[in-house]
Order: C-alpha cells, then structure tokens, then sequence
C-alpha cells in the first residue's frame, strides 16, 4: 500500500531522500506517558516495598498503578503514531512535507525558489545527529522550518544538490538539434561529371566563448529569478526572457 505522500508526487518525480524527526522528538512529545507509565511502576514497587496489608487501601493504589500504567501505554502509542506517519523527503523538484494521522497536511517549496537552508545544531544536536532547518528563499524569507530533523546535514546536501540538477537540467537539458537531412547512404555521382573535391573539415567552434555565454546566460537568469521573486517582474515577464536566453544556447 503508497504511503500518502507517495500519491502526492507528479509525473517525472521520484522521491531522493525520505526521513522525519528525531525519535528524541517522539520523546519529548510523548513524556506525558512516559511519565505516567514510569509513575504507574514506581507505585506498584511502593506497593510491594512497604508490603501494603491486603485490603481497601491496596486495592486502590493497585488500580490507580494499574491505570497509570494503561493510560501511559495509550498516550505513548499515539504519539508512535504521530511521528510514524510523518514524511519529510525531497523529491527531483521540490520539498514535501507530510503530517497527520488521518487528517493530513502537506506543504511544499520548489526547488527552483530555495535560496539556502540555514541548519542549527545543539551540541545534544550534533551528538545524536537531529537539528533546525529553516528553508529560505531568494527573498531571505524562511518558508518553511524542519524542527529535530533527523540527520538535517544529509538532507541539505541532498536538497541542494537535487537543486543544482534541476537548474542545470533547465539551462542545458534541452535535446541537441537533429541534422538537416538524415545521412541515407553515399549519393551516387552521374556519369562523366567532375568529381567534387571532398568537403573541408568544419572546425569547432572555440570552447571558452561557449562557456563564456553559458555563464552570462545563468547569470542573467538568477538574476531575473531574483527580480520576479521580488515582484519586480511577472512570472510571464520571466518565462518569456528565460526562453529568449536559453534559444541563445
């Protein structure tokens, strides 16, 4: 059976890397049942140290131990469930994040819109491997913050390098030009026609202007992103441009 957040990825997407909090959040969000499930034993060895007399008293105690016990279990379990259900993964295009138990809620950033991911480590962050990602974008805007996430320096190498991709894959990821026409075999020459001399060797166009065009291009690019992620310019305004630069390529 797909897991929620697997139904929620479009087509062309595959998930990278997938985790959730630390179990030391599950911890602190469950201390109310570990604390009643721990005060539950404590009294049942009072009970069994002091040798409380077999009657009334006993009797009472027994059953409050025995529902301390019962109640922490219960609030333990739920809160399993809680932090079992949650999927933090980046996908080849963006963030997602899914919460909830049988009522979900998901959010998402696009990759293409992150600027950085500003990470915060305790020292007790750093030892058992949890942290604080703030997801920032073009505007230093945080848009979303990751709290004791699970192994947070994988994921923001594995955030930002799937964001590399995909921007690599936008400028140079369009398919090479076919040829003209398609080589069908050596063209048969009439009879008493002059041979042609065969056809000088093209030479290759000088690398470093490429790559000095490829790098305006990006350029000009981020800094158009930066301009409509600050309103300056539309969406539309942007497409149009970006597809202008890139037909440059």
């Amino acid at each position: 059976m797909a897991r929620y957040a697997d139904t929620l990825l479009t087509e062309g997407e595959f998930v990278v890397l997938r985790t959730r909090q630390h179990w030391l959040a599950l911890i602190g969000r469950a201390r109310v049942g570990v604390a009643l499930f721990l005060g539950g034993l404590l009294l049942l060895f009072l009970i069994a140290y002091f040798n409380v007399a077999p009657g009334t008293l006993r009797d009472i105690l027994s059953g409050i131990a025995l529902i301390m016990l019962a109640l922490g279990v219960i609030v333990f379990l739920y809160r399993l469930w809680i932090w079992w259900a949650q999927d933090y993964m980046v996908t080849n295009r963006r963030l997602l994040k899914v919460t909830g138990v049988l009522n979900k809620r998901s959010a998402d950033s696009s990759l293409e819109k992150i600027n950085d991911a500003v990470l915060a480590q305790s020292m007790l962050g750093r030892i058992f491997n949890y942290g604080d990602l703030e997801i920032l974008t073009a505007a230093e805007q945080a848009v979303d913050r990751y709290h004791m996430l699970n192994n947070p320096k994988e994921f923001k190498k594995t955030m930002l390098t799937q964001k590399h991709n995909l921007e690599t894959e936008f400028i140079y990821g369009r398919a090479p030009t076919p040829p003209l026409r398609a080589e069908a075999g050596p063209a048969v020459a009439p009879m008493n026609a002059p041979s042609a001399p065969p056809p000088q060797p093209v030479p290759p166009a000088p690398l470093e202007s490429d790559e000095d065009e490829s790098r305006e291009v990006t350029e000009t690019l981020s800094r158009l992103a930066d301009l409509r992620d600050k309103g300056a310019i539309t969406a539309e305004e942007y497409e149009a441009k970006k597809d202008e630069l890139l037909g440059r390529l």
